[in-house]
């Protein structure tokens, strides 16, 4: 394939190159993103998996702070502890609020930002695996085009002379795909990874809620008189 790829470049001009260019640099673009993206992924859904539990073991909100400190190395959890802990400034629209929609918003907040640090990269996954298989296919159209051309420049017509420039196009390609696949790969395993991670943020984020409220002065005796 390297050889076919040589070729075509020999034969091409400036488009031809250009198009092996941008399927290298989308090639290595995705790869850093499917490395990075792995690396964060891994550390995110083991670190809820041991932080949420250690946080509710713990003797008292601040210890319960220090444990999720430790294990959060993405800084998911504890902006939405942060989020459910802090008081609406004096003097302002979210201070006239009631509690429950102060609440709501701050941790809806900082769910939406701890979402969109696991979602990076997403978008360029997808990009590079809906359009590679196209620009390879232009590619191969392009290398076409020009052995037709070199072709009609001779005096006469064989098919050796066609075959080879041909096949050298049609690697493109199959570059086009060999960018494509992994990409499209790593994006589905990725979406599913962010939504095992999403649902366990959601989840946190309601019992940090629920929690708030109860701690709230005179919470409980309201909800025991509504029983």
């Amino acid at each position: 394939m390297m050889g076919g790829i040589g070729n075509f470049l020999a034969r091409t001009d400036a488009v031809g190159v250009a198009v092996a260019a941008l399927l290298l640099a989308l090639s290595v673009a995705a790869w850093v993103v499917i490395l990075w993206k792995a690396w964060v992924l891994r550390r995110a859904t083991a670190d809820i998996a041991r932080a949420v539990p250690a946080f509710w073991e713990a003797a008292s909100l601040a210890a319960g702070r220090e444990r999720l400190a430790a294990f959060d190395r993405e800084h998911l959890l504890l902006p939405l502890l942060d989020a459910a802990t802090a008081s609406a400034s004096q003097g302002t629209l979210q201070a006239q609020a009631q509690l429950a929609s102060q609440l709501t918003r701050r941790l809806r907040d900082a769910l939406h930002r701890g979402l969109a640090h696991l979602q990076l990269g997403q978008v360029l996954l997808a990009s590079v695996g809906s359009t590679a298989p196209f620009i390879g296919l232009f590619g191969t159209v392009w290398g076409i085009y020009h052995a037709l051309l070199a072709v009609g420049e001779g005096a006469a017509f064989t098919l050796d002379k066609v075959a080879g420039p041909v096949g050298e196009a049609l690697v493109m390609t199959a570059a086009g795909l060999a960018v494509a696949i992994p990409a499209v790969l790593a994006y589905n395993l990725f979406g599913k990874w962010v939504a095992k991670a999403e649902a366990e943020l959601e989840g946190f984020a309601h019992d940090l809620r629920e929690m708030a409220l109860d701690a709230e002065p005179g919470a409980r005796q309201a909800r025991a008189a509504d029983a």
